[in-house]
């Protein structure tokens, strides 16, 4: 089950992201979309280099059973920064970025 977790201060429409994202995590490890769950945690505050800047972020964590080749990995998280800006209100000012890793071995879901 891909575990996706979305940090996020910029305007995001959240529900639009999580179902097309769903389908694209599922073409690219072989998941079914409807393994895949995604959180969404809002960032209340974030400061970037010396804070001279009101930038805002989205950071997309998504955790997925070992296995996966790190091209695999790499092509999906450049897959999911370039869906990214379709979601947020604007992408002006915001830092996106995608990490794709593994699940502990002691992952387990029931």
């Amino acid at each position: 089950m891909p575990q996706i977790t979305v940090d996020y201060s910029a305007p995001l429409d959240r529900r639009g992201f999580a179902l097309a994202l769903h389908p694209l995590v599922a073409e690219a490890t072989g998941a079914s979309s409807a393994a895949c769950a995604t959180r969404f945690r809002e960032v209340e505050e974030t400061v970037i280099g010396d804070g001279a800047t009101d930038e805002a972020v989205v950071h997309v964590e998504i955790a997925l059973k070992f296995g996966r080749t790190d091209d695999t990995k790499n092509r999906l998280s450049k897959a999911v920064l370039a869906l990214l800006p379709r979601h947020l209100k604007t992408a002006d000012g915001v830092r996106l970025s995608v990490e794709v890793r593994d699940l502990e071995s002691s992952y387990r879901a029931g």
